[in-house]
């Protein structure tokens, strides 16, 4: 978006250096910048290399927030850094991380209380400014004298908090992001254990304290929405007196409006309403004892009907897409095609039967026949009786001789046609006829060739 011809840029920009330090400087020469861009500003003795941070409206707000004056203090920008004015910048970075080690080695001789966090050299390397942190005054005459003479440059000391040192070292906090010190939290208020006890934390200060050594900053970021779900929660300061006996508070849960209770020599916890437990308190004052913690009230039946509205559509779906039935086929009934399978049944059953006794060959409808009794023949090797017993054996009774029994005619099937015998005597067959042949045919000579 383009913005108004009379609408002008607010002139001052927000720089930032090294260890999260900002301060706010005037862009009196209205030069083209965008966040991230390096510029040489002025500092007191002499001109320093940071980075622009914020600029615009929004600079104007964190002023405002910050209570910092517009006024002819602040001071002004003098260009954007070039590549010439960065290698300068980087070779007295360098020299930072071994100032900082030999710095400490003094502190030790002398044998001061105090702790040499970080340094800082400006880009002109006029000066090197020593961050440390300590207990009580430490008298750093001596140390100023011995670090001017060892790095030839002039000397400042800024004593910082344990808090302001954890955000200049940076690092990882137990929620798994970046410190809040390190990236954009500037102002340290102070945090006591009363902003755990409100949000029902165990007072461990392993858990409770960051990496500073101090609480957790974050410990007051929620605790105004606590203290105001605070407000219509009963305090509990003595148990409530039940009928089964005096249940005692174990825990509350605030956003949830739930206060949990437990008997004397019972380990269960009974989770009570917050307006139950106000309900109990009145009672309690008046001197009467309530029944239970909890009123029973009865379950009514409740018919789920978007339940029976899917069971329906779905066996709606499945009578739509039911396959059609298949034909069974006609069971081959043994006794003629006539005959129901109830007579069939029955007919089978009837066989099964063991045979009636009366008059020889004669036999009731639907009986078996009659089981015989095991004969004692003497037979031969082989397996066959004697002919002398077959033939003196007499026939029994309703039975006639083998010898005597007319030869069985047989009867000429009048629909068949007789069989006409062939050549070999057999009867005369269609011929099959042949399958085609789908192999590969077998090379066949070729005719001679006859020239003409």
């Amino acid at each position: 978006m383009e913005l108004p011809t009379s609408f002008e840029e607010f002139d001052i920009i927000e720089v930032r250096f090294k260890g999260g330090r900002k301060d706010f400087f005037r862009n009196a020469s209205r030069l083209d910048l965008t966040t991230g861009d390096a510029v040489v500003v002025d500092v007191p003795n002499g001109h320093h290399i940071g980075f622009v941070s914020l600029k615009g409206e929004l600079v104007r707000l964190q002023m405002l927030k910050k209570k910092v004056d517009n006024n002819e203090e602040i001071r002004s920008i003098y260009r954007i850094a070039n590549e010439r004015d960065m290698e300068k910048f980087e070779e007295v970075r360098d020299l930072e991380a071994g100032t900082m080690y030999r710095g400490r080695e003094i502190i030790q001789q002398l044998r001061l209380r105090m702790k040499l966090s970080d340094v800082e050299y400006q880009a002109d390397k006029s000066k090197a400014t020593f961050y440390y942190s300590a207990d009580d005054r430490v008298d750093f005459r001596d140390l100023i004298k011995k670090l001017a003479d060892e790095f030839k440059v002039r000397i400042e000391m800024r004593q910082i908090s344990l808090r302001h040192e954890a955000g200049r070292l940076g690092g990882i906090g137990s929620c798994g992001r970046e410190l809040c010190c390190s990236t954009w939290l500037t102002d340290f208020k102070s945090v006591s254990t009363t902003a755990a006890r409100y949000q029902n934390l165990s007072l461990n200060p392993s858990k409770l304290s960051g990496q500073c050594g101090r609480l957790k900053c974050c410990l007051n970021y929620e605790l105004e929405t606590y203290m105001s779900a605070l407000k219509d929660i009963p305090t509990v300061n003595r148990p409530l007196q039940t009928q089964q006996g005096d249940a005692m508070l174990q825990k509350t849960d605030i956003f949830k409006r739930m206060m949990w209770f437990g008997y004397k020599g019972d380990n269960n916890w009974y989770p009570v309403p917050v307006e139950r437990v106000q309900e109990i308190l009145e009672e309690n004052a008046k001197g009467v004892a309530v029944e239970a913690l909890l009123v029973s009230v009865p379950d009514e039946p409740k018919q789920n009907e978007f339940v029976a509205q899917v069971e329906g559509n779905l066996e709606r779906l499945d009578d739509k897409f039911k396959s059609k039935k298949k034909k069974k086929k006609k069971s081959k009934r043994p006794f003629g095609e006539g005959s129901p399978p109830e007579q069939a049944v029955a007919q089978e059953q009837a066989l099964k039967q063991e045979r009636i006794p009366g008059q020889p060959g004669e036999q009731k409808e639907g009986a078996g026949r009659q089981q015989r009794p095991p004969r004692n023949r003497s037979r031969s090797k082989d397996g066959r009786m004697p002919r002398e017993g077959r033939e003196n054996r007499e026939p029994k009774e309703g039975r006639e001789v083998r010898e005597n029994r007319p030869p069985k005619a047989v009867k000429p099937d009048s629909q068949a046609p007789a069989p006409q015998p062939g050549a070999e005597g057999q009867p005369n067959r269609k011929p099959r006829p042949r399958k085609p042949f789908r192999g590969k045919k077998p090379d066949q000579p070729k005719p001679p060739r006859t020239d003409a």
